[in-house]
């Protein structure tokens, strides 16, 4: 007896799809915002804190990147609940991704912040300007600027990495997929509607940061150099 795909059942699930498509949006979006903000007051420390400081950044970034991301999850979750901090699945899902990601994105912008030249930090301080501003506008944004390939792909994996938080009983995508397929016996079909959704979302999402990428830092875009060099030719 051959197999027969069946999506109308699937089809049917389509505004408990949509609530955890949605809810997938809105952790990758809250993770990258806070986890971003986070890494780079995590670089600042390394720049401007003392040794102490240092390894404490130090500690932490290696603490959240050589342990399972899962093992993060279960110990916001019900590590912190055994503390009295009860949080929904969802601020568990979103603090855990936070902090995950800060971590990977504070040592790819440490790559970037590594390669700036020291003569370039020198010219900024002779020109009076603070450690502070020599940071903010000589080192930190081109570092940025220079890296911000690599952190949009690791905001692409933390997105994909989400399917994770229903282990934790958060209804994201990879969450509703499983209640659709209790409910309909479709494990095939199902799953290849989550595929397809994924494909889209982090092929939307690619091409969201290739315009902040743009927009952001154009001096140090491939468009950029492209109108730069018709313009002087």
């Amino acid at each position: 007896m051959g197999f027969q795909f069946q999506f109308e059942p699937i089809f049917a699930e389509w505004p408990l799809i949509l609530d955890g498509l949605l809810l997938t949006v809105w952790l990758s979006l809250g993770a990258i915002v806070l986890g971003s903000a986070l890494a780079v007051l995590l670089t600042a420390a390394r720049q401007l804190g003392g040794w102490a400081i240092g390894l404490c950044v130090e500690t932490y970034v290696e603490l959240m990147r050589n342990t399972p991301f899962l093992v993060q999850l279960f110990l916001i979750f019900f590590g912190l609940s055994g503390l009295g901090l009860r949080l929904s699945a969802a601020e568990a899902a979103l603090l855990a991704m936070t902090l995950n990601l800060a971590a990977y994105s504070a040592e790819i912008i440490r790559a970037g912040v590594d390669s700036t030249h020291k003569s370039q930090r020198e010219a900024g301080l002779s020109l009076a300007l603070t450690k502070r501003q020599v940071l903010q506008h000589v080192v930190l944004i081109p570092a940025v600027a220079k890296v911000w390939p690599a952190l949009s792909s690791q905001f692409v994996l933390m997105m994909l990495a989400s399917s994770v938080c229903s282990f934790v009983s958060a209804q994201e995508l990879s969450g509703a997929t499983a209640i659709v397929e209790q409910r309909t016996f479709r494990s095939f079909e199902s799953y290849i509607v989550a595929t397809l959704l994924y494909l889209a979302l982090a092929l939307a999402l690619k091409a969201l940061l290739g315009i902040v990428g743009r927009l952001a830092f154009p001096r140090v875009s491939g468009l950029a150099r492209v109108r730069t060099t018709g313009a002087a030719s």
